[in-house]
């Protein structure tokens, strides 16, 4: 079934309305649509190399509208399911009271790490409503690092058309781990100096 899904979002990409399209699914993956924008993003900017930067971009803008839809989604229904006494006997007496507090202090790194890399970025702005992390932070952070993942792709496609896209769809989580995890680690070491 997911196979059949990432089929048809495929060929959405040979639609006239590729790019409302890409912006659909962009927006919607960042809350609960399970194939990645990856999907339209690369045969478009194959097929158009010349939209690469503007298709980027939608892919960018549509993320982190569909990122503030998941974090109000984490906000409001994760803190009425923690209310019920289920979570409690589960979780402990205050479960997202731990969960907010280890957040608080990890929650950038968390923010950065996912929205470069092509980890679900949805389990991210679920979580980071969830435990209510400071919406700006949030959203200047999936902007910064959403832009980045989508320009980079659009950058390795523009430069290096079709070979570059077995290796994108190979390699683009280690690269964009490690380029994250030097990001997070530049953090890391500015607050500890």
């Amino acid at each position: 079934m997911l196979h059949r899904l990432y089929m048809r979002t495929l060929a959405l990409a040979a639609s006239p309305r590729a790019p409302w399209w890409l912006a659909v699914v962009s927006f919607a993956e960042a809350s609960c649509f399970p194939i990645p924008p990856d999907a339209l993003l690369i045969p478009m900017i194959l097929a158009r190399p010349d939209r690469a930067w503007r298709l980027a971009a939608v892919c960018t803008v549509a993320s982190v509208a569909g990122g503030a839809l998941g974090y109000a989604i984490g906000y409001f229904v994760f803190d009425q399911l923690m209310r019920l006494p289920l979570a409690s006997a589960l979780f402990g007496s205050d479960p997202l009271g731990a969960f907010q507090a280890w957040y608080a202090r990890w929650g950038l790194a968390v923010i950065l790490i996912k929205g470069l890399t092509p980890i679900p970025y949805k389990i991210v702005t679920i979580a980071s409503g969830a435990a209510q992390f400071s919406f700006p932070v949030f959203m200047v952070a999936s902007l910064v690092t959403r832009g980045a993942r989508f320009f980079l792709v659009a950058a390795l496609l523009r430069v290096f058309g079709s070979p570059v896209r077995d290796f994108i769809e190979r390699r683009l989580t280690l690269v964009t781990s490690m380029l994250a995890a030097g990001i997070v680690g530049g953090f890391l070491v500015l607050r500890f100096l």
